[in-house]
């Protein structure tokens, strides 16, 4: 079946797509570059789909293989809702809806930032991982667009979370083995803005 067939099959349901889960081989794969698999058409429908199971799922991200498809594409959006001292923080700030078609990106000086973090395609766990703090991202938009922009804080740490998927990596690839949560315990135990509390009591460093 060819990636277009794929696309087609999947869009025929209408809805939300389904999120593959860890342990599907799509996961484990380096994305094929996008150079025109889909027409235009089917490009937009696809993308349209994304936004939509990125919104219900919700979350803030979603690659292409995370729906079974190997394609070099990711969607990205963070409306940015909560409250304000988490944000700071974390350096959250708004993300407008963004297509990132074959990116890639390269760290912006040697500063690494630490928080909990989590992903569609394993469901009920966060962990902590230490990303670069500033990231210059490389690639094209749906229109085939230049894309080269630098981003910073959370957006930062959404781009790479993203890339790395068509990478074949999965968060827990880089994350602090021993911060692993349940999203209950991390609701219960480690809310605050930053998880220094965390690292002292489960026993792992912060960069």
């Amino acid at each position: 079946m060819s990636l277009s067939e794929r696309v087609e099959e999947l869009l025929e349901t209408g809805g939300p797509l389904p999120i593959v889960a860890a342990g599907d081989p799509v996961l484990r794969g380096v994305a094929e570059p996008y150079d025109g698999q889909l027409d235009d058409t089917l490009l937009q429908r696809f993308l349209a789909a994304l936004r939509e199971t990125m919104h219900a799922a919700p979350g803030v991200g979603l690659a292409a293989p995370q729906v079974g498809v190997p394609l070099s594409i990711a969607v990205v959006e963070d409306r940015a809702r909560g409250p304000r001292e988490v944000f700071e923080a974390r350096g959250r700030t708004p993300l407008p809806f963004r297509v990132l078609v074959n990116p890639s990106y390269e760290p912006e000086g040697e500063t690494r930032a630490a928080f909990f973090e989590g992903c569609l395609s394993v469901p009920g766990w966060q962990a902590v991982v230490a990303r670069h703090a500033r990231v210059r991202l490389r690639g094209q938009d749906e229109h085939g667009h230049t894309i080269d922009e630098v981003f910073t804080g959370w957006p930062a740490r959404i781009v790479q979370h993203e890339t790395d998927h068509l990478a074949g990596t999965l968060y827990l690839d880089v994350a602090e083995s021993r911060s692993l949560s349940a999203n209950e315990a991390v609701a219960r135990h480690w809310s605050q803005p930053t998880p220094e509390a965390a690292a002292h009591t489960l026993g792992f460093r912060m960069p």
